[in-house]
């Protein structure tokens, strides 16, 4: 099988890196978008050390560099005493060209991923997939409306309710967690109420959880209300002022300029490909945003599926077929697992059990050697190790 031409459903991260690396191996590329423009609501924002390697010999790691804040250290730190772990990137400067994390919106790499794609590649939005399919000699796609599509090789990267996945005929194994997560964005400066913060930030409160990031312009901040069979009640300002005032009395009413409440799912698809329709990022993995794996996690799935497309169109019949060999365990083992024990650590409401744990992380935290390790694993750089192993 040879791939002179590729239908990409979905514009999201996943998608968009799809088609870049795609129309960069030579190979016509559509992306089919079902929203009328690249979506802007509230997802992930966390870019780990591998993604910004990767992505760095083309440029675009410079221009989020340009529109993001580096966060050489990230925390885990209990709220009503101050005390916290740290732990400080530099240490894996031997094993990555940007030994920090990056914040930067997801919305602004597609934005830069699109532009990269004008003129390059064919993006239609309002293009929604309801069908997709294959035969012997090529996949197809069928938009709302009847209009029908087809190439040699179909990428669904649709998320959750993938329809590519779907006609794969792969289960999307799991479960739901139990909570409703709460993200926020406000320009208020929660450093000024809140010594010694980082620009990532963990943080137990009693009964609960929530979590700090600092982006340009902004604070992200995600709360988990008790109440979690009404959102909408969540999202009601009240509601988030009360969140607020937990953190700290000083804080009054503030300016809220974003607001999103979702549910976590802890899924993995049983099969990534099917012939000729495969599936990527959401659409064949979710998993807890705590540790931010999520999005990168699906970036690199897209690297390494145009990897062995282009080893086979130059000859290696068969390097497609150990895409999901590649891939699928690391997002089972290292992704999912790694972000549920972190979403585990964080929910647990144990005083006891919270003060152990902390205790556990300060003496990582600093021991260099053990630091280290830990943060190759945390930063996915050791998980995207072994599976290129696999390649």
């Amino acid at each position: 099988m040879k791939i002179n031409t590729a239908i990409v459903v979905g514009a999201g991260p996943v998608g968009l890196t799809a088609a870049f690396l795609l129309t960069e191996a030579g190979i016509d590329t559509t992306v089919l978008e079902a929203e009328p423009s690249l979506p802007r609501d509230l997802r992930a924002s966390t870019w780990h050390p591998p993604t910004l390697d990767k992505l760095g010999p083309s440029g675009i790691t410079d221009a989020l560099l340009a529109r993001g804040r580096i966060t050489p250290t990230w925390q885990i730190r209990i709220h009503e005493t101050g005390e916290k772990a740290e732990f400080d990137l530099s240490v894996l400067k031997d094993d990555t060209d940007h030994p920090y994390r990056l914040q930067c919106e997801q919305s602004a790499y597609c934005e830069i991923m699109a532009a990269r794609l004008d003129g390059q590649a064919t993006l239609r939005f309002g293009a929604q997939v309801v069908e997709a399919g294959q035969d012997g000699t090529a996949a197809r796609v069928t938009l709302a409306g009847g209009e029908r599509l087809s190439a040699d090789l179909v990428v669904g990267c649709d998320g959750s309710r993938s329809v590519v996945r779907e006609a794969i005929g792969a289960a999307f194994e799991g479960d739901a967690y139990p909570e409703i997560t709460i993200l926020t964005t406000t320009p208020f400066a929660f450093e000024q109420v809140l010594e010694g913060l980082s620009g990532v930030n963990y943080i137990w409160k009693a009964g609960g959880t929530f979590s700090l990031l600092h982006l340009p312009d902004v604070w992200r901040c995600s709360f988990y209300p008790d109440d979690t069979k009404n959102p909408e009640a969540a999202l009601e300002p009240a509601a988030i002022q009360r969140h607020l005032d937990e953190i700290s009395p000083d804080i009054g009413e503030i300016e809220i300029l974003e607001k999103r409440a979702y549910r976590v799912h802890r899924r993995i698809a049983d099969s990534y490909r099917a012939g000729r329709l495969v599936i990527a990022g959401d659409a064949a993995h979710l998993n807890s945003p705590k540790g931010g794996m999520g999005m990168n996690g699906g970036i690199h799935d897209a690297f390494a599926l145009v990897r062995r497309i282009v080893r086979m169109n130059d000859g290696e019949a068969r390097a497609i077929d150990g895409y999901e060999a590649e891939r699928r365990p690391v997002a089972r083992d290292d992704i999912l697992a790694q972000a549920d024990d972190n979403r585990a650590r964080m929910h647990d409401t144990a005083e006891d059990a919270r003060t152990d744990a902390l205790r556990r992380l300060q003496a990582i935290a600093g021991d260099p050697a053990r630091a280290h390790a830990f943060l190759l694993k945390s930063s996915m750089i050791e998980g995207l190790r072994k599976a290129e192993q696999v390649a």
